[in-house]
């Protein structure tokens, strides 16, 4: 077996269902092996799997224990000299795998690939080229900043808007990541410490630890839809747990020092954007009512994840 992709599910079973269409569609055939664990959703993903893709190895598990050990579970059953590590809500463009396995044999000291990442419209998704977390790129991040300056060293993104061939970057998105099975177990796998974001970066930073290189190739497309709930609590939990799996990333690869100066400047952050969404225009569209409720809950909780009072939510997902 050459190539085992594996998917972690979290109630996706119909993003879940159209993934493995493209694989089975678009890659060569006899070449995959496909497992999916299920990180307790329970969505009836197994179900689907055993009626229309029986081929697929389907792991349960009882308990939701994030997304880089749930990847870990799948890799102890992978057979594949090569793992594709794949959301579930993604798409391959025809020939993006075969993209992906042809350069990583070929580039020098490949140690993990991504592809460029498309949104539902085919426009760039540009998360799909990254510079490491540092607490001066977090606490400058905005949606604002990065269209005055999208293709500024701060994001590292530069290489997804102008690379026409492989090129070594940073990171690359856990969205889609080929690594070979031997270099993955010799980092360990993903960190069981980061319950969900982080962990790509930590694994692309381990890889550079080893002296090999992560490319971007931008030939091999893929289309990531990123779906997610839109629920205020969700929001607020996500908040919370992004930034403490940076913190963990700055702290683990950057030092005490950086992370504790991350988590003052997180906290200014919030101030500023706190302070600024409350002096906007007072009589705003409902549309806007509701976005700005939504991003006032964020920053809240920003703030009180940056004073220590959100241990609740972090103790929740503690794996």
């Amino acid at each position: 077996m050459t190539i085992s992709v594996i998917i972690v599910n979290w109630n996706s079973k119909d993003y879940l269902r159209a993934s493995l269409r493209s694989l089975d569609l678009r890659s060569r055939a006899g070449e995959l092996e496909v497992i999916v664990v299920d990180g307790a959703s329970f969505d009836g993903c197994g179900e689907m799997l055993k009626a229309e893709f029986p081929s697929v190895h389907f792991i349960q598990s009882p308990d939701n224990i994030g997304f880089g050990r749930c990847n870990n579970l799948g890799s102890k059953v992978a057979s594949g000299k090569y793992l594709l590590l794949l959301n579930p809500d993604t798409e391959l463009v025809p020939g993006a795998l075969d993209e992906l396995l042809n350069q990583f044999l070929q580039l020098p000291n490949a140690g993990l690939v991504g592809p460029r990442l498309l949104n539902a419209d085919r426009s760039l998704q540009t998360s799909c080229v990254q510079a490491f977390p540092t607490p001066i790129n977090q606490a400058l991040d905005s949606d604002w900043l990065r269209s005055k300056l999208p293709r500024s060293k701060l994001w590292g993104v530069d290489a997804a808007f102008r690379a026409e061939k492989p090129e070594p970057v940073e990171a690359v998105s856990g969205a889609c990541m080929l690594i070979s099975a031997e270099v993955f177990a010799k980092v360990g796998g993903f960190s069981p410490s980061y319950f969900m974001y982080g962990e790509d970066m930590d694994l692309c930073a381990k890889v550079h630890q080893l002296g090999l290189c992560v490319y971007h190739v931008p030939r091999s497309e893929v289309v990531h839809y990123g779906g997610g709930s839109s629920s205020a609590d969700f929001s607020k939990v996500s908040a919370v747990l992004l930034r403490h799996s940076v913190y963990q990333f700055i702290r683990s690869h950057q030092g005490l020092l950086a992370a504790a100066c991350y988590r003052v400047l997180m906290g200014v952050t919030a101030i500023v954007r706190l302070g600024l969404l409350i002096a906007a225009s007072p009589m705003p569209s409902h549309r806007l009512r509701a976005s700005r409720k939504m991003a006032m809950l964020k920053w809240r909780a920003i703030l009180r994840w940056s004073a220590g009072l959100e241990e609740q939510v972090l103790r929740r997902y503690a794996t």
